[in-house]
């Protein structure tokens, strides 16, 4: 019994041994094939690596710059060339229009017109492009007033420190001679003159409030000359079509830049030629006295609250405003990087050079960075120019600032973070010659996108852009006779090329000129602009019951026969206006 028993288990154990043989012997052939299939997953596995590594090295960098795209991943393939089929350098319709301001038969010369022994002279206010205006409408105003014209006085006592006289800025012997035909200019007053009445003109004032408030001046006794103060917006945009025509003859033919400011902008107009074939040009809007004034808010904390908020105390009169509500009605001007991504939304891509016309920047350095990730072919006057070159225009902020009009009139692309009183200006003119693309933000209706870009792909987002910007990019019919400010609007100064509108059989083109060369049956809005514009010119001021301020003075013949009265501060125009 104990032999069986001890056969038994050594069956048992011999069997085991057997079992476990097996067992080693399939665990060695596998481990055996495993160790074949090791070096050629390694090879797989790096190929997929170096693919990935690859793939990484060619995709376009993602700017974290400030408050940037974040997950926005921006199609680099964009390269200024075209968007959704437009060239993006040129106007779709500007063949079928053109500038015209030539008087009509109507129109009486100055040899007519003008009354023996009537003088206007005037005082200009603010930066160069709003003085710009207040020199166009002191023509205008003196045809009005059947008045030799005293060459205006540019504002020397303002914010801007500036001070250049006429001369030193505009050609004043051209301007004389190419407007000599409509309204007699004279650079002095004469010795023999009675009395200089000094007042002022209410804002917007139209053709019958200069012959009512103004005119009877001249008819009081011994008054021979009227010098009015602070000409700025003192002319209506409700005016007849003659009088429109006159305005445009005077900006865009009469005002010329002496020879020195032009030489040495169109010398920054040759540089940034040489460097591409095509350029934008920004006139960015971003001063710190500029933001205070807005009341917005652009993300930087306590310490932008605080140092805005001191400037702000500088003028009694501003109001405290809510930086959401100005936002949302479009009142607060594009940060740089704004202006970048709509640019880039719009099809232009980061091979495009941009020219930069601005004073100080808030914020300096790190407010630009994130344009200048976006646009690295980044260009201003002090980049393209030597110090040298610049020494005779920067000490003076007028001359400065027609150097950086010249480049931007002469852009293929211009726009603006802002409408102020250079861009407008600069709109009137490029329609007028031509409608070059001229880009002004839709800002009331781009707040809401820039706010919610992080919550939507970059086709969302540019699609959006796109669509907003359509009204805003300098075309013909843009906005409704009447509507917009003159010098931004000079409908009344565009004809339409009617060979031109009648060969393409287009029924858009019917009739528009027409409409746009008669203009003395529309009525204007007196103010000027429309919903979606703010005009951060309009400042009142305390007038007495008849809306004039009246002073009797001596002419000062060492200057002219003008009397400036200084203010305490800086008015809220002045800080804006450029």
């Amino acid at each position: 019994m104990s032999m069986t028993k001890k056969k038994k288990h050594s069956d048992e154990f011999i069997g085991v041994q057997i079992l476990q043989g097996l067992i080693f012997r399939h665990h060695h052939h596998r481990r055996r094939r495993l160790n074949h299939l090791i070096p050629l997953l390694s090879a797989a596995s790096g190929c997929l690596l170096l693919l990935i590594a690859l793939l990484l090295f060619l995709s376009p960098p993602i700017s974290d710059h400030h408050h940037t795209l974040h997950h926005l991943t921006l199609n680099t393939s964009m390269s200024g060339g075209s968007l959704l089929g437009r060239d993006l350098w040129t106007s779709n319709q500007s063949n079928f229009f053109y500038g015209c301001s030539n008087a009509s038969h109507d129109f009486l010369t100055a040899e007519m017109n003008t009354e023996p022994n009537r003088y206007l002279l005037i005082a200009t206010s603010g930066g160069l492009n709003q003085q710009r205006t207040g020199i166009v409408d002191a023509v205008v105003s003196a045809y009005i007033l059947n008045a030799t014209l005293v060459v205006p006085k540019l504002d020397q006592q303002s914010f801007w420190k500036d001070a250049s006289n006429f001369s030193e800025i505009f050609d004043v012997d051209w301007f004389m001679r190419y407007l000599s035909e409509d309204v007699k200019i004279i650079k002095q007053l004469p010795e023999k003159v009675g009395k200089v009445i000094t007042t002022r003109a209410p804002r917007k004032c139209n053709k019958k409030c200069y012959e009512t408030r103004i005119l009877p001046i001249f008819h009081r006794k011994r008054v021979q000359a009227v010098q009015l103060t602070k000409f700025d917006y003192r002319l209506s945009n409700r005016l007849d079509m003659d009088l429109q025509k006159l305005r445009c003859r005077v900006n865009y033919h009469g005002l010329k830049f002496t020879d020195p400011i032009l030489e040495m902008g169109m010398k920054l107009v040759e540089r940034m030629r040489t460097k591409s074939k095509h350029y934008v040009a920004l006139h960015l809007r971003f001063e710190p006295d500029m933001l205070a004034f807005s009341g917005c808010y652009y993300g930087g904390g306590e310490k932008e609250m605080k140092e805005l908020g001191t400037i702000r105390k500088r003028w009694k009169t501003l109001h405290t405003k809510n930086p959401d509500k100005e936002r949302r009605h479009g009142k607060c001007p594009l940060t740089p990087e704004e202006v970048g991504l709509m640019l880039r939304a719009l099809g232009f891509g980061n091979d495009v050079h941009i020219y930069v016309a601005s004073g100080e920047v808030y914020g300096g350095e790190e407010t630009l960075a994130p344009l200048k990730a976006l646009f690295p072919n980044f260009h201003t006057k002090e980049t393209i120019a030597s110090k040298e070159e610049l020494a005779e225009f920067s000490s003076y902020s007028s001359r400065m600032a027609a150097l950086d009009f010249i480049v931007c009139d002469e852009s293929d692309v211009f726009v603006a973070n802002n409408n102020g009183n250079m861009a407008k200006i600069l709109a009137g003119k490029r329609r007028y010659f031509g409608h070059k693309p001229t880009i002004r933000p839709n800002a009331k209706k781009l707040y809401r996108v820039f706010h919610d870009r992080h919550n939507m792909t970059w086709e969302e987002f540019a699609s959006l852009i796109r669509k907003f910007q359509i009204g805003f990019m300098g075309e013909p019919n843009e906005v409704r006779p009447g509507r917009g400010e003159f010098h931004e609007h000079p409908l009344s100064c565009i004809c339409e090329n009617s060979d031109q509108s009648t060969a393409l059989g287009d029924s858009i083109f019917q009739g528009r000129a027409k409409n746009y060369a008669d203009k003395s049956s529309v009525e204007y809005n007196d103010d000027g602009f429309s919903e979606d514009e703010q005009d951060l010119s309009e400042t009142e001021y305390a007038e007495d019951d008849n809306g004039i301020r009246e002073r009797v003075v001596l002419p000062n013949r060492k200057d002219s026969g003008f009397l400036l009265i200084k203010s305490e501060q800086p008015e809220l125009e002045e800080i804006i206006s450029d």
